[in-house]
C-alpha cells in the first residue's frame, strides 16, 4: 500500500537508495546522500520532539536556501509538526505577525538569518546548533496519520492580513504521486523559488519522493547566466518558473533553458509568445503551464505544450490532476454554458482544510460541494474563467480585478489578451487605476522588445479589438515589468501613470467643434482638449457622459444618445456625427474657450 504521509514516503526511498545524492548545494558543492539526508532529520527531530513539539505544532522556519533548509522541512515532519515558511524578503513585522499568529513552538533559523532578526515570544534553534548534532540520529518513528498537516503558508488576504492555509500531509502526497508527472524528466529538480512559496512544495518533494536529486540555487535572484550555469552544471531535467520570470526569460535568454526536460510554469497569465521562444530555442523541452492555489495544493490542472503544439491567444488551464474537480459555476453556484465566464470552484482531492485560526474566512471561501458526496467542499478561488469550443478551460481573471467602466464591467486580462501578438511588443500587463474624482480607468503598462514603441499606432490596433470604453486611457512605456521577491508580477511597483498628459493637440476648428472642446474641457477638469482627444480616454465615466449629453442639449440643442458617444468619442466625431444628423448648428466661437 502506498504511504501516504511524506516522512513514510522518504523512508522507503532511503531503504531503496541510500548511497544516492540526494541534496546538492551549488553554493558550497555540499552533497548530501539519501541516508545522511534522513540521519540530520533525525537528529534535528528528536531535538524538536525534546523541545515538546509534536502533533500538528507550527515551526517556523527563516532560513537562506541551502541543504539545511531541506533537513528542516523533513526534521519538522518526522517530529510530527507542521513547518510554516517565513520568507525572508517580508519586513520584521510581518514575519513577527505570521509567527504570532500561527502560534508557533519554535523557530528555525540559520546563522545568517540570526545574525539579521530574531523574533520576540518564541524559542530560536540554529540547525547547526551542537545541541542539535549530539541527537540521535535513529529515526524516532513518530506516528503520523495522512490528514495531519504537513505545512502552513500563508497567502495575501483582502482585508491585509496573510492567511494561513493549512494543507495535509494526504494532498502533498497524492499530487507528488499523480500519474502525470513523468518522473524521469524531474530526476534532478532546481530549488529556486523562495520557500515560503507554495511551489516549494514540488521543488522540494517531488525529486526527494522518486528517489531524485534536488540541486539548492544561491541564495538571492538568478541572473540568466547563473541559471545557465547550474542548468548545465548540474545536470537540471525540471524547474519551476513563475508565469513572469518565464516570459522575461523566453525574450532576453530563452537559451538558458537549454538541456532542461520539463519546464513548469505558472501563477499568473502565461504568454503565449513567450512559450513559442522558448520551444523555438529549446525544441525538445516540454512545457507544463500548470493552474492551482495555495488553498488547492499547489497544483489542480495542466496543460502540455511542445514544440507541436498550436498556439493560440491564449495558453489554456488544460485538464484536471487526478481526483480533482474544476466547476466554473455562477453566483448561485449553477454551472455556466461553454463560452460564458464564470469562477473557478476547486473540489475533489487537495483541497487544503482550511485558513488556521480563521474559521469565519474558511466558511466564506470553502463551501459545501453541492456535486460531491455528503460532507465534501470546494475551494471557490476567486479566479473567472470559460471553457472554449474544444471543452479546454481558459483563464479570464481575477473576480477582484473587474473594474466598471461607463456601467459596463471590463476585466483587465480580456485587453490584454487583445494586445498578444502585436508586433514589437514584448511584454504587457493592464490595471485599473483611480484618479482623483473617484473613478477608474484602464492602463496598459507595455515593454518594447527594442526599439520604442509607436504608441498612437498601438491605440489604434486595440481600438479595432475592442469597444472604446475598453482601451487603456493611457499607455505607460517601461523597460521592464517589476516582479515580487516571490516572481509575480509586482503590481503595485507600476508607476502612477499620467491622466493629463496630451500626446498630440489638434486646436478646435468650427464654432462646434470649440463648443464640444469646452464642454470637455469642464466636465473632465482637463486644462487643454483637442479635437482628437477621446472623451474616455481623458477620464469620462457614466457620470460624466451623461451631464455632457444633458449640456450638448442645452447649450446645442440637439439630442445625443449615449451609443453616440461610444461610436464618436472624439470632438471631433461627435461633432461630425451631430452635423450629420442634425446639419449645421449654428454656435458663435466665443461660446469656446
Amino acid at each position: 500500500m502506498t504511504a501516504l504521509s511524506i516522512p513514510a514516503r522518504f523512508a522507503e526511498q532511503v531503504a531503496r537508495t541510500p548511497e544516492t545524492t540526494a541534496v546538492s548545494e551549488a553554493a558550497s558543492g555540499i552533497d548530501l546522500t539519501y541516508w545522511e539526508l534522513e540521519q540530520r532529520a533525525n537528529r534535528l527531530a528528536h531535538y524538536l520532539i525534546g523541545l515538546g513539539v509534536g502533533h500538528e505544532d507550527r515551526v517556523a522556519v527563516l532560513m537562506e536556501r541551502s541543504a539545511d533548509l531541506v533537513v528542516a522541512f523533513l526534521a519538522i515532519l518526522k517530529a510530527g509538526a507542521a513547518y510554516l515558511p517565513v520568507h525572508e524578503a517580508y519586513p520584521a513585522d510581518r514575519r513577527q505577525y505570521l509567527i504570532d499568529h500561527a502560534g508557533a513552538a519554535v523557530l528555525l533559523t540559520d546563522n545568517a538569518m540570526r545574525a539579521s532578526w530574531v523574533p520576540t515570544g518564541v524559542p530560536v534553534v540554529g540547525v547547526d546548533d551542537s545541541a542539535v548534532t549530539d541527537q540521535s540520529a535513529l529515526d524516532p518513528k513518530v506516528p503520523i496519520h495522512p490528514d495531519q498537516v504537513a505545512y502552513v503558508i500563508h497567502t495575501s488576504g483582502s482585508t491585509g492580513q496573510p492567511k494561513g492555509v493549512a494543507v495535509t500531509q494526504r494532498d502533498v502526497v497524492r499530487l507528488l504521486l499523480d500519474p502525470q508527472w513523468a518522473v524521469e524528466r524531474h530526476a534532478r529538480v532546481l530549488l529556486v523559488a523562495p520557500y515560503a512559496f507554495d511551489v516549494s512544495t514540488y521543488e522540494m518533494w517531488m525529486p526527494l519522493l522518486h528517489g531524485g536529486q534536488v540541486v539548492i540555487a544561491p541564495p538571492g535572484r538568478l541572473e540568466p547566466p547563473t541559471l545557465r550555469r547550474l542548468i548545465t552544471t548540474h545536470g537540471i531535467t525540471g524547474i519551476h518558473l513563475t508565469a513572469g520570470l518565464f516570459r522575461v526569460l523566453a525574450e532576453e535568454a530563452p537559451e538558458t533553458l537549454t538541456g532542461l526536460r520539463e519546464i513548469l510554469t505558472g501563477g499568473d497569465v502565461i504568454a503565449p509568445t513567450a512559450v513559442r521562444r522558448v520551444l523555438d530555442a529549446c525544441p525538445d523541452v516540454v512545457i507544463h503551464a500548470m493552474y492551482g492555489a495555495t488553498e488547492g495544493s499547489v497544483f489542480s490542472a495542466h496543460h502540455l505544450l511542445t514544440r507541436d503544439t498550436e498556439l493560440g491567444t491564449v495558453v489554456p488551464i488544460g485538464d484536471v490532476l487526478t481526483g480533482i474537480c474544476i466547476h466554473i459555476l455562477d453566483d448561485r453556484l449553477a454551472p455556466v454554458p461553454a463560452g460564458v465566464v464564470g469562477e473557478i470552484y476547486l473540489a475533489g482531492e487537495g483541497v487544503a482544510r482550511g485558513y488556521l485560526g480563521q474559521a469565519d474566512l474558511t466558511a466564506e471561501r470553502f463551501v459545501a460541494d453541492p456535486f460531491g458526496p455528503p460532507g465534501s467542499r470546494m475551494y471557490r478561488t476567486g479566479d473567472m474563467a470559460r471553457r472554449n469550443t474544444g471543452g479546454l478551460i481558459e483563464f479570464v481573471g481575477r473576480e477582484d480585478s473587474q473594474v466598471k467602466i461607463l456601467g459596463f464591467l471590463v476585466e483587465p486580462a480580456e485587453v490584454e489578451a487583445a494586445l498578444a501578438g502585436y508586433p514589437g511588443l514584448a511584454h504587457f500587463v493592464v490595471l485599473a487605476r483611480e484618479r482623483e474624482h473617484g473613478e477608474k480607468q484602464l492602463v496598459g503598462y507595455v515593454v518594447p522588445e527594442s526599439d520604442e514603441l509607436d504608441l498612437a499606432a498601438l491605440r489604434a490596433h486595440i481600438r479595432t479589438k475592442l469597444p472604446d470604453y475598453m482601451v487603456p486611457a493611457v499607455f505607460v512605456q517601461l523597460d521592464s515589468l517589476p516582479l515580487t521577491p516571490n516572481g509575480k508580477l509586482d503590481r503595485a511597483a507600476m508607476p502612477e501613470p499620467d491622466f493629463d498628459e496630451v500626446l498630440t493637440y489638434r486646436p478646435p476648428e468650427t464654432p462646434l467643434q470649440h463648443t464640444l472642446s469646452g464642454l470637455f474641457s469642464s466636465l473632465l477638469d482637463a486644462p487643454k482638449v483637442g479635437i482628437d482627444d477621446n472623451f474616455f480616454e481623458l477620464g469620462g465615466q457614466s457620470l460624466q457622459a451623461m451631464r455632457l449629453l444633458n449640456r450638448i442639449k442645452a447649450e446645442v440643442g440637439v439630442t445625443i444618445l449615449i451609443n453616440a458617444l461610444f461610436d464618436f468619442p472624439t470632438v471631433a466625431q461627435l461633432a461630425a456625427h451631430i452635423e450629420a444628423v442634425h446639419g449645421p448648428v449654428a454656435k458663435d466661437e466665443e461660446e469656446g474657450p
